[in-house]
């Protein structure tokens, strides 16, 4: 399987995105610039923290334009796997390729640090690892973390199990506690908390770990099937 980590003016996290799926998965990764126009050949698309272009406008607002953009569509489009991560989740809704947006945190104020989160639902291809309502400490780091949508937007995204996460003990605001969500197909996922940042014991949690090692599980499953038939 080989992941790609895209990388935008700004971006921080990619570093850290790249070493999670290194050291937790020992799968192919490499570095794609924001001007890429081909991610044919990977099998997931990590899209990293930061602060792309400078968060101008609104976070995620330039970035969507980037021509790499046009092909994390495609691959999403595809079935291929797309992660977002705090920045990431929010380039990913300014794309309409999550619905919602993200808003500044309530308390106006910047927060950097661990979270719990509830697992809503684990037979999404990024959480089978876990168990539906198991609790995980995933560390947050954001200022524009308030997960908004309209009242029918919430309601599908409640029938379609499209809540992938939900905070214990709210930081930032977020409605009805969302702390990630998925597209209708399942393979396309958003969330402000780092997971990259939760994968060894020296980082204050290994609960992170859990989405690589299910992405990997998901599409070795997928692979096998098709294989078979």
């Amino acid at each position: 399987m080989k992941f790609a980590v895209l990388v935008f003016p700004g971006s921080n996290c990619d570093i850290d995105c790249y070493k999670a799926v290194e050291d937790t998965l020992n799968e192919p990764v490499d570095y794609v610039w924001h001007t890429a126009t081909d991610l044919s050949a990977y099998d997931c698309i990590l899209v990293p923290g930061g602060f792309s272009y400078g968060d101008y406008l609104r976070c995620g607002a330039i970035s969507r334009f980037a021509p790499v953009m046009a092909e994390v569509a495609k691959a999403a489009e595809q079935g291929k796997y797309v992660l977002g991560i705090c920045n990431g989740f929010q380039i990913l809704t300014e794309a309409g390729l999550l619905p919602g947006t993200l808003r500044r945190n309530m308390s106006l104020k910047f927060r950097c640090h661990d979270t719990i989160l509830r697992v809503e639902n684990n037979e999404n291809p990024f959480t089978s690892q876990y168990e539906k309502g198991q609790e995980i400490k995933i560390p947050i780091a954001h200022g524009e973390g308030n997960y908004y949508c309209d009242e029918a937007t919430l309601a599908k995204l409640e029938e379609n199990k499209q809540i992938i996460f939900r905070y214990v003990g709210n930081p930032n605001g977020s409605l009805d506690d969302i702390a990630g969500i998925s597209n209708e197909r399942g393979n396309v996922v958003g969330m402000m908390p780092h997971p990259e940042r939760a994968v060894d014991s020296l980082l204050g949690s290994e609960d992170g770990k859990g989405m690589f090692i299910s992405i990997l599980k998901a599409w070795r499953d997928q692979h096998e099937s098709a294989s078979i038939r």
